[in-house]
């Protein structure tokens, strides 16, 4: 898995900081996680191919994670395309969508395939072979919603000199990557271990943005090798915080300790900060696993120490 942050402020873009946006790579599948003003042009910036983003996620319907989908919507048409894209969103969105692409005479090539985001539990929303996608709500001022990636366990590697040697016909194979052990035509059995090397731990990604600090949010996330939690405001702020629906660095920096994530990257800065090293420095204090998100950087999910 590999993240690439596209936007990293919060309502106001500033000279070098977009709205958010995310894109995260999960076995060559492109995800992209909310589409602010400007995340089309930063796609292009990033060398991102626009054919590969198949699935489309909207946390809630606030401009600065929403405004830009409508015209990249548009540039899918533009180019031709013809897949399905398939867009998670709460549910109150399929209308105001419809309305626009109507009121701009917006005709697209593709299909839209939505899929509506509601409830105060966590829900599956994507199951295929590599991965799970689940939303969880979050607290925000209007309904809105997080998401975890967790990719599903490989099957075992086999060695490639245990099957010439043993002489592994190829219909057995499927069998020992599962688990099980070969026996030989003369009765031996060959343990799998003996025959596999293990899969790598599976990884996942949480996007948390908007929401206030709450504890069951840690329980969403719980294990989580990559944790996005925004953190609007630096711990001064928290008044502020709480009256606008946002979280600070202590309060991103909390929910990883609760979640046991491995690391932490915060963002969706208010643009009153010229510096972010100092909320940065803020969230060590408690995480020190925590990271910046920084417009066009991208980040290898379970290994962001070499940072």
């Amino acid at each position: 898995m590999k993240l690439t942050i596209l936007g990293s402020s919060s309502a106001l873009p500033t000279s070098g900081r977009y709205p958010s946006a995310h894109v995260l790579n999960a076995h060559e599948r492109l995800f992209l996680i909310d589409c602010g003003e400007g995340t089309q042009m930063q796609l292009r910036k990033t060398r991102t191919r626009f054919a590969k983003i198949n699935h489309i996620f909207i946390s809630h319907l606030h401009g600065d994670h929403v405004f830009g989908l409508y015209g990249l919507l548009s540039t899918f048409s533009l180019m031709g395309r013809t897949n399905t894209i398939h867009l998670y969103a709460p549910e109150n969105y399929d209308k105001m969508l419809k309305s626009h692409l109507s009121d701009f005479d917006i005709n697209l090539s593709f299909e839209i395939d939505f899929i509506p985001l509601s409830g105060k539990d966590p829900v599956k929303i994507l199951d295929d072979k590599y991965l799970t996608v689940t939303s969880f709500p979050l607290q925000h001022r209007i309904p809105s919603y997080g998401f975890l990636f967790r990719e599903k366990r490989s099957e075992r590697n086999i060695k490639k000199e245990c099957i010439e040697k043993y002489q592994i016909p190829q219909v057995r194979l499927p069998a020992i990557k599962k688990g099980e052990d070969f026996v030989t035509p003369d009765g031996v059995i060959i343990k799998n271990e003996d025959l596999t090397l293990p899969p790598h731990e599976p990884l996942s990604y949480a996007y948390c943005s908007d929401t206030k600090y709450f504890k069951r949010l840690a329980s969403f996330v719980k294990g989580v090798s990559l944790l996005y939690h925004e953190a609007t405001f630096d711990k001064s702020k928290e008044d502020l915080a709480e009256i606008t629906g946002h979280s600070t660095t202590l309060d991103a920096a909390k929910t990883a300790i609760d979640a046991k994530a491995g690391a932490l990257i915060i963002g969706h800065f208010s643009a009153r900060y010229k510096e972010i090293e100092p909320l940065i420095e803020e969230a060590q204090t408690i995480f020190p696993e925590t990271y910046a998100a920084i417009d066009g950087h991208s980040y290898e999910v379970g290994n962001l120490s070499h940072l």
